[in-house]
């Protein structure tokens, strides 16, 4: 026995084309600031912020043993936080930026050459490096590996010289 499956052509171009609608509601009624498409770009980017606010709420963070009363530090507190993500993003952006303009990679966890390393992985990379002091006024770093040397080098002179 043998058969075969049929659509009408006007039938599927209505399902291509419905595949296309994305529904966005805002209260941001002035048009004269966003047109649809930039507004529906800026919605999509909320993606990245989202997963940056993600750490939040995982235990390596322990936010459960703070508590506090006052709305005064919560807002201090947020304030911090957000910063930190804000700087968390700047370096993990850099850093990408910087794999890819310069056309290098950085060992991903499974130890592949990748360009888009997020900066969790980058910060826990970090980890072994020490500061040797000699005579209280001579100091060194030591235990950088190759791969915290790739970082270093590709975040410029300022992070060599730190780091040197």
């Amino acid at each position: 026995m043998t058969g075969s499956c049929a659509v009408a052509v006007q039938t599927r171009r209505d399902a291509e084309a419905s595949l296309g609608c994305f529904v966005l509601a805002t209260n941001d009624t002035d048009t004269a600031r966003l047109d649809a498409g930039e507004l529906l770009r800026t919605y999509k980017s909320q993606q990245q912020v989202e997963r940056g606010f993600r750490f939040l709420k995982s235990p390596d963070f322990l936010v459960s043993s703070l508590y506090l009363k006052k709305p005064e530090r919560i807002e201090a507190l947020l304030m911090v936080m957000t910063l930190c993500l804000m700087v968390y993003a700047a370096i993990q952006h850099r850093i990408r930026y910087e794999l890819k303009r310069q056309s290098r990679t950085f060992p991903d966890m499974k130890k592949k050459p990748a360009q888009n390393p997020t900066g969790r992985w980058v910060f826990l990379c970090f980890d072994g490096i020490h500061v040797l002091s000699v005579n209280g006024t001579e100091k060194h770093m030591v235990g950088i590996s190759e791969r915290q040397s790739t970082i270093i080098f590709i975040l410029g002179s300022t992070y060599q010289e730190i780091y040197s």
